[in-house]
């Protein structure tokens, strides 16, 4: 079931009745939303209910059985035995076929002929996210950072709250299980808030994202016979289709939960108003940004140690958070590629320079804000290119193509509509840039 379709306007309104008519009754109201998260993503293909549901057990048993253990052993044995079958599921229905066909291609170039199968299966929808839900629980129960949760409905609940079931944020434990297992107020200016978010939220997906698509489609589908321009036009309205498509699902996601009463972790903050390349990934998808952070980055020494242990560190968490998004060598490149961008801020010591919103309190940018934020931009929809290319090849072939002089000539397609939405986005977001959200603007 998508946020945009006419199935989720029937489905959320009856949701949202029921669950506030029993609002002096919070366990109703977790029963209610785990019926209809169930609900909801048993509409894509109810076979795969099964597998969240085993994860959901696994992780909530584990969880139970490392506070009382009967050893260090025991205990380790069932953190293990979650993290292992959980990534192992991942593994197999994300990444077994890339793993396949990258070591089959890797035995060619040596004259090896193979016949690996491969396996013909759908990618569960939501899975990387669930997943990691799943494993931020476990890993703060071993590290004694959390209790676990005895009521499973109640942990239920946090792994498949169905807001953020399909694109996240990925929440934590720390946050989303306190508000689950209390009581929850509605209120109605934050209910109205919530209508405004989800306003945007469609506005970029069906506005923005679907007619940047259609565009972005058709340019990539004939690149070789484009010129320069179309071809950067693009790239370009790629970026605006990728962050309207994922930060309206997050905005449609937060605007639903408020509605309910429940506030979720805030995952885009104006990203391309960014004057550097790290402050750009702590405004995209900052719930990744920070899950990586903390449970990737941190364990493995962080920035502790010597200047190599930093940078060793902050490559392997942009090759994961990159692998993380596809199983193709397109998006490890991708993550290599911002790696090597942040690398000279970290050597620097500069990656912790612009923390704060650009051009706070004024209405324009200075000069050297604004080239701060074109050439970042410019770098970001680099990036990008190997991010929607289906192949390495195709990827380094539409950018090499990008860099001649028929990139002043006039796009082969009409761009006027697009570009006024994009601008009018652009605006909106400029003004609340220092907000939440861009509708605080009506509050």
């Amino acid at each position: 079931m998508l946020f945009n379709s006419i199935q989720f306007a029937l489905f959320f309104p009856i949701v949202f009745i029921f669950y506030w008519a029993f609002s002096k009754k919070y366990k109703i109201q977790n029963i209610l939303l785990l019926v209809a998260s169930y609900y909801f993503y048993g509409c894509w293909d109810w076979r795969f209910l099964f597998l969240l549901i085993f994860s959901t057990t696994l992780d909530y048993v584990s969880g139970l059985l490392m506070t009382n253990p009967k050893s260090t052993a025991f205990r380790k044995l069932w953190f293990w035995l979650s993290v292992v079958v959980n990534l192992g599921f991942l593994g197999v229905f994300k990444y077994y076929n890339f793993f396949i066909d990258s070591f089959a291609g890797l035995l060619g170039s040596f004259g090896v002929q193979t016949n690996f199968a491969s396996l013909q299966v759908i990618l569960p929808v939501g899975i990387s996210f669930y997943t990691f839900h799943g494993l931020s629980y476990v890993i703060d129960i071993y590290n004694n950072r959390i209790k676990p949760e005895k009521n499973f409905i109640n942990y239920s609940v946090f792994v498949c709250f169905f807001p953020l079931l399909v694109a996240g944020p990925i929440e934590r434990a720390t946050h989303l299980l306190p508000q689950i297992t209390t009581q929850r107020k509605f209120e109605y200016s934050k209910a109205v808030d919530g209508l405004r978010q989800i306003l945007w939220g469609l506005f970029k997906k069906i506005v923005i994202a679907d007619n940047c698509a259609t565009l972005v489609n058709q340019i990539f589908a004939d690149y070789q016979h484009q010129n320069a321009s179309t071809l950067l036009i693009g790239a370009v309205f790629f970026a605006f289709q990728i962050y309207g498509d994922f930060s309206g699902y997050s905005d449609i996601a937060l605007g639903t939960a408020r509605l309910l009463g429940i506030e979720l972790l805030r995952n885009f903050g104006f990203p391309y108003f960014s004057r550097d390349i790290a402050e750009f990934w702590r405004r995209w998808h900052i719930s990744l940004t920070t899950w990586f952070r903390d449970y990737v980055y941190i364990p493995l020494g962080g920035s502790r140690g010597s200047k190599w242990m930093s940078v060793r560190n902050t490559f392997i968490i942009f090759l994961v958070s990159g692998f993380w998004h596809g199983a193709n060598w397109t998006f490890i490149v991708w993550g290599a590629y911002h790696a090597m961008l942040f690398m000279p801020l970290l050597l620097l010591g500069r990656n912790r320079l612009n923390t704060n919103s650009v051009a706070q309190h004024k209405i324009l940018p200075s000069i050297t804000e604004l080239i701060q934020m074109s050439v970042t931009f410019l770098l970001v929809i680099i990036g990008w290119i190997f991010f929607r290319a289906p192949s390495l090849t195709v990827a380094f072939d539409y950018i090499s193509l990008i860099f001649n002089y028929s990139v002043f000539d006039i796009p082969t397609i009409k761009i006027t509509t697009v570009s006024v939405l994009i601008l009018f986005m652009l605006l909106v977001e400029w003004i609340q840039r220092e907000q939440k959200h861009a509708l605080n603007m009506f509050e």
